[in-house]
């Protein structure tokens, strides 16, 4: 059900929007109540909530996600961190992607940290500077084809490895003026609804030839990412993401990627993300910058976050 209504918010008056980010704090206010009541957690210092995104256009100032932090607070009675992106916008940043400082001081054994979630998103060190942008979408398209026929998701890429490139829909993709844009740059829901899915549809190709046009699109698009970005013959990268447990993209990957590619344990491919949003919070809370200049284009470094105390 909430899988559901959250795809949908996107289309939502600001009336039923407003009432939609109180009940989804709500809701998540409960699943935190009932996750500590079951793993017996009796102290917390804070929750930091992402919220779900909605909207993003940091080009033209604003950005939403929802869930509000003022009901997770007053339900669980623990001061609660959220919107972590408001204020790098309102600095003139992207809001985007926040990962990077805890890639910088958590995993800075990697050269680069790849993320392959709902977009692929990469983070590097580069004269002396913390870098970081979205690369391209993956699992929101892959996922949107998919769910046609009823699977949340293609397993391990066999829907993708059983089908064929497509070369003209493979040309278009590759040719979109985002791949070439400067950083500091990101990508919304809105950039895969008004291009993406209209070119991919116009082609009328079945299920599998989609999904392995995009995983090569995608695959090409990151290694290129990766390439270009490589200072030394040894480099490393630390991929996590729900992606990394697409078989076939990840040996797309690494036919197209000249660093090496390294896979972690499942706890940090899934939780990775979770565990650096806990940071964000942590450096908040010690009024510490967790917002960097150098990967967002913010006027400055800054400590982003909201705090509800309850």
């Amino acid at each position: 059900k909430w899988k559901k209504t959250l795809q949908g918010a996107f289309h939502y008056s600001g009336e039923k929007l407003t009432k939609l980010h109180v009940d989804y704090g709500e809701f998540l206010g409960e699943l935190i109540r009932e996750f500590m009541h079951e793993k017996s957690i009796k102290k917390v210092d804070f929750i930091a909530s992402h919220g779900h995104t909605i909207f993003h256009q940091p080009k033209q100032n604003y950005t939403l996600q929802i869930g509000s932090g003022a009901q997770i607070a007053a339900l669980t009675k623990i001061k609660t961190i959220c919107d972590f992106r408001v204020q790098d916008v309102a600095f003139g940043g992207q809001g985007a992607p926040l990962v990077p400082i805890g890639d910088q001081l958590l995993f800075s054994n990697y050269d680069f940290c790849l993320n392959l979630g709902g977009f692929a998103n990469v983070s590097f060190e580069k004269n002396n500077q913390r870098l970081a942008f979205d690369i391209c979408p993956v699992n929101i398209v892959l996922n949107h084809y998919t769910r046609k026929v009823d699977l949340e998701f293609d397993d391990k890429g066999q829907l993708a490895a059983s089908g064929e490139v497509n070369v003209e829909l493979f040309k278009k993709l590759n040719s979109l003026a985002f791949y070439n844009a400067e950083q500091p740059k990101s990508l919304g829901y809105e950039f895969v609804l008004k291009t993406i899915l209209p070119m991919i549809d116009q082609f009328n190709l079945n299920l599998k030839d989609i999904l392995c046009t995009f995983v090569e699109h995608s695959a090409l698009q990151i290694a290129k990412t990766l390439n270009t970005n490589i200072i030394h013959k040894n480099a490393t990268v630390l991929v996590t993401g729900g992606g990394t447990f697409n078989n076939y993209l990840i040996e797309r990957i690494g036919v197209h990627s000249n660093p090496k590619i390294t896979i972690p344990t499942n706890e940090i491919i899934t939780f990775k993300e979770a565990l650096i949003f806990a940071f964000l919070g942590v450096l908040k809370d010690e009024n510490q910058p967790n917002c960097l200049a150098s990967v967002t284009g913010a006027s400055k470094d800054h400590s982003s976050g909201i705090i509800f105390n309850p």
